[in-house]
Formats: structure tokens, sequence, C-alpha cells
């Protein structure tokens, strides 16, 4: 099946739903392509932060995947930015999100803006509150 962008839209929504992201973010997303990023819960626009934007259009471009979501946080290894995205592969899709207790587990790409050599794929832990999501493994 040839995956197109509404395909991969229509994921990201579902997963979005699953993670009880605050409804109006997920409004912005259906209706205005906008991304929402979080940082310890709280949710902002994306686009008011251009140089994230830019690197966001930058992966989907690369990977021809969509970005959904995004969680900023400060870490011992430097300033990171996990972009939670649709892969192009739908095959990948069944290993791209879980859920073990309150963790939901789902597939990322973490920009590590402080030490790009850095940043990697790979699945992050997540925790749902009050309609934001927080990294947290």
């Amino acid at each position: 099946m040839n995956i197109t962008t509404e395909n991969k839209k229509q994921k990201a929504i579902e997963l979005m739903n699953k993670l009880d992201i605050y409804k109006p973010y997920i409004k912005g997303f259906r209706e205005n392509n906008q991304i929402c990023f979080f940082e310890n819960f709280g949710g902002f626009w994306a686009e008011q932060e251009p140089e994230l934007m830019a690197k966001i259009q930058e992966f989907e471009k690369e990977h021809n995947c969509l970005v959904y979501a995004v969680t900023h946080e400060y870490t011992d290894f430097g300033e990171c930015y996990d972009f939670l995205y649709i892969s192009d592969y739908e095959d990948d899709w069944e290993y791209m999100f879980s859920k073990e207790g309150t963790t939901f587990y789902v597939g990322a790409y973490v920009w590590n803006k402080d030490v790009e050599w850095c940043s990697e794929f790979g699945t992050i832990g997540i925790r749902s509150f009050g309609g934001g999501i927080k990294r947290v493994a």
C-alpha cells in the first residue's frame, strides 16, 4: 500500500488521542498541521520557535515522515527535542507505540541540539498528564 500524508496524519491523530493530548492541540494538528511541543507537560506551538520548526521540516523532508508532537528537555548529555513521528513504512507502525503501566513507549527521533552527532532514532518513554506529555525514559 502506498502511504500518503493523509494516512500518516490519521495514524498520528489516533496516537495523540491514545496519549490523551489536550483536544485543542489535536484539533490544531488535524485542521492546520500545527505541531505542539511540550515542556514538563506544558504545551506550546512549535511555530513559535523558528529554529525548531525548521528542524522539524528538514527532518520530515529527509525521512519522508510526519512529526505529530515534540517533547523538550535538558539532560546531562545536552538539550534534546524528541520528535514523535509516523514512519513512511506502515510495517513500522505496530512497533512505534505501546503502553506498560502508566508509561507509553513511542518511536521518536531525538535531536540533541547541543551535540548534533548524538541525535538518534529510538524508542522513548512518555507520561501523559493533564493533556500534556513528558519524556520519562
